[in-house]
């Protein structure tokens, strides 16, 4: 890698003739390392948008520069910086040859073509590249040629699988039909199924694939300690037996790692290259990094800014001392009302909200996240204060990164994640130029090579992927290891893929516990609707191999009580408004009931279905099926929780909920209402669900 090309942060300060003069050298130096360096030097890379920047903000100046400008950005490969109105006309057709009319007018850069070049071919592909590639524009540019027809994304959150449903239908509604929730059934003609791990490895319904896309690929590596690696892995198996092609994509992987049998093959091109320059500030040596923090956040120079904590308690305690501070933008009060009103006043976000900080971790509910990134988007809210889970692929347009702690969770972060944090720097088309305050040490760069499960040898695996191989040979070591946990769990085949999420060592302590408690004369054995100390019954047993802590709780009775006050409270808003007063906690935790809700969701279904699976071992009258299917959709129809996901809160949709609603009936009645004169949604609540909607 070459060293800068300029010292950029000069040229403010130049006028006229001196401008000009710096302005050719740099033009002279990048077509010099055009000739005799690596095409995706970042050097010449970073020069381009550098250049394109400094055009566009000095044009009366620098106006004779601009054909030769457009003439770099072909040479290097950044075709997406052509500027079409002033370059020659060689430059312009390259520009032209490679801009989609289809998506928009988005011109694509050199990479990019090679990647879709290889993809088109017919190979499988694995695509390492930065935060700013582009790489989500490879799947459109996919599904525009019409060559695949039937394709499966596997997508790490819940937030992206919105965002890409957004995506995918304003371009492609008239194309594919989109399938992300389980009740939603594919028809005949061309699909795309959405969804994350845990929702695709048990699709029934899928057929026979042309394509599989799996975003953030380097969560298949176990190594990334990702309790999910396995789900992921197994989840990717299935498809891969049953689709013709797979493109994985993910940012900065030197390698990765396959057995000497692997079963598919595939070209692995990784690329340095990125659409946007990153200023990076070392603050490492400031005595007061909280003060500098505070004066760096009430920059306007520096919005909208993200700013990386640790831990969810860290984001809401560090965005509610902000705004005790200072406000930094008018345009939240309607938001901050509203979550004051419907999610309760006594927490931090409302407050932090109302000053312009806005917060985003796994807590936070997923309608009301989306709200937040959208209105980050928008500059409505300037800041940001963010974990771990946005950088997993959710769009942001942040021109500054703040990465003020070096953790995640209670563990150092690597160089691999803290790359991925600052390539949230910047965005093409928005901010050429991105900013990275660093506060503390930077963690050493090395090489990352990944090695996915999926693509090593059966025998070395973990029993809980290895259930989920449906062609193990008779004699195989891996089929005599699952005929062995068969036996011990007393399960067949599908049994033991329900056990699979829980851990089958998990499992083993759980069945044992299960037949304690039953000789105990634990009332374990119910149908339909259980009674409260039923509940508690259960969790009981689940607790003696999983804390309630990880539930959302401090103890079994409060969980229980928990889940009992969620099927009792006639709407959410109640629900969360009782907790909001009844809370007693430290503040920064006042919002840990949403974790709960999210156990809900994913985490206590699979353990009592586990305990149900041992239960009826003994007693095969028990049924649990009701209750865990209710629970998993917080007690209310299923719907309401299919367009929280697609970014409509729950607290509003109820309003309109009536009992014979499907998605379609209950989203035409939420459409009229934005536009009639319904006293049921405020102004702001209209313009929020216009919004959302507009995007189905």
């Amino acid at each position: 890698m070459s060293p800068p090309i300029a010292d950029w942060t000069r040229f403010s300060n130049l006028q006229g003739s001196a401008l000009r003069a710096e302005v050719f050298k740099v033009i002279q130096r990048a077509s010099q390392l055009l000739q005799s360096g690596e095409p995706d030097d970042p050097a010449i890379l970073e020069a381009i948008p550098r250049l394109v920047e400094l055009l566009s903000k000095r044009s009366h100046e620098l106006v004779t520069f601009k054909e030769v400008v457009s003439g770099l950005a072909r040479a290097s490969g950044l075709w997406n910086y052509i500027d079409k109105d002033n370059a020659d006309m060689p430059d312009t057709l390259v520009a032209e040859a490679v801009t989609s009319d289809e998506l928009g007018g988005i011109t694509f850069h050199r990479e990019q073509v090679v990647a879709l070049n290889t993809l088109l071919s017919g190979k499988n592909l694995i695509l390492s590249a930065p935060t700013s590639f582009g790489k989500s524009l490879l799947i459109d540019a996919l599904l525009i040629t019409g060559r695949y027809k039937r394709v499966a994304i596997v997508l790490p959150t819940i937030a992206l699988l919105d965002e890409f449903r957004r995506r995918l239908l304003s371009r492609f509604r008239d194309r594919f039909q989109l399938v992300m929730h389980p009740s939603e059934m594919p028809g005949a003609g061309a699909v795309v199924f959405l969804g994350t791990q845990e929702r695709l490895i048990h699709r029934e319904d899928l057929g026979q694939l042309d394509l599989v896309v799996v975003d953030e690929f380097y969560k298949l590596d176990p190594s990334r300690k990702d309790e999910r690696s396995v789900a992921l892995n197994a989840a990717v198996y299935r498809l891969l037996k049953r689709s013709k092609q797979f493109f994985f994509l993910g940012p900065n992987i030197d390698n990765v790692a396959i057995s000497d049998n692997a079963r598919w093959g595939f070209e692995f091109l990784k690329t340095r290259f990125s659409t946007v320059a990153v200023d990076t500030l070392d603050l490492q040596s400031v005595p007061n990094k909280r003060q500098r923090l505070i004066d760096e956040i009430g920059e306007e120079a520096n919005w909208p800014a993200l700013v990386f904590v640790s831990s969810p308690d860290r984001a809401n305690s560090l965005a509610a001392e902000l705004a005790n501070e200072m406000a930094v933008s008018d345009l939240t009060s309607k938001f901050a009302d509203w979550l004051s009103d419907n999610v309760g006043p006594n927490g931090l976000l409302s407050r932090s909200v109302r000053f312009g900080f806005g917060v985003h971790h796994g807590r936070v509910p997923r309608a009301v996240a989306a709200k937040m990134v959208r209105m980050f988007n928008e500059q409505k809210l300037p800041v940001l204060f963010c974990t771990s889970t946005l950088i997993e692929g959710v769009n942001t347009a942040a021109k500054t990164v703040m990465i003020f702690d070096k953790k995640i969770n209670r563990a150092d972060y690597d160089f691999f994640t803290f790359s991925n944090i600052r390539g949230r720097a910047g965005r093409l088309g928005q901010h050429h130029i991105g900013r990275v305050l660093v506060f503390n040490e930077v963690p050493e760069q090395e090489a990352l090579e990944v090695a996915p499960t999926v693509f090593n040898e059966d025998e070395d695996l973990p029993d809980e992927y290895i259930v989920y191989i449906e062609d193990r040979q008779e004699a195989s070591r891996s089929e005599a290891r699952v005929r062995d946990l068969r036996r011990q769990l007393e399960v067949d085949d599908a049994e033991l893929r329900l056990l699979s999420p829980i851990g089958l060592k998990s499992a083993l302590e759980l069945k044992e516990f299960t037949g304690a408690a039953l000789e105990d004369g634990a009332d374990l054995i119910w149908q339909g609707v259980p009674q409260y100390k039923q509940i508690e019954a259960c969790l009981s047993v689940i607790s003696r191999i999983q804390r309630p802590h990880a539930f959302g709780a401090w103890s079994v009775a409060q969980l229980t009580f928990y889940i009992d006050q969620l099927r009792r409270s006639p709407t959410m808003r109640a629900f969360l408004l009782d907790r909001d007063r009844d809370y007693k906690g430290k503040p920064e935790g006042h919002d840990s009931i949403f974790k709960f809700m999210r156990a809900c969701e994913y985490g206590l279904p699979q353990y009592l279905t586990a305990l149900e699976i041992f239960v009826r071992q003994r007693q095969p009258l028990a049924n649990y099926e009701l209750f865990i299917g209710s629970l998993s959709s917080w007690f209310r129809p299923e719907v309401l929780k299919e367009l929280d996901e697609e970014g409509v809160p729950v607290q509003i949709a109820e309003r309109f909920y009536k009992n014979d609603d499907n998605k379609t009936t209950l989203t035409i009645r939420l459409e009229a209402a934005t536009t009639a004169d319904d006293g049921r949604l405020s102004a702001f609540e209209k313009e929020w669900l216009a919004d959302v909607l507009h995007a189905r």
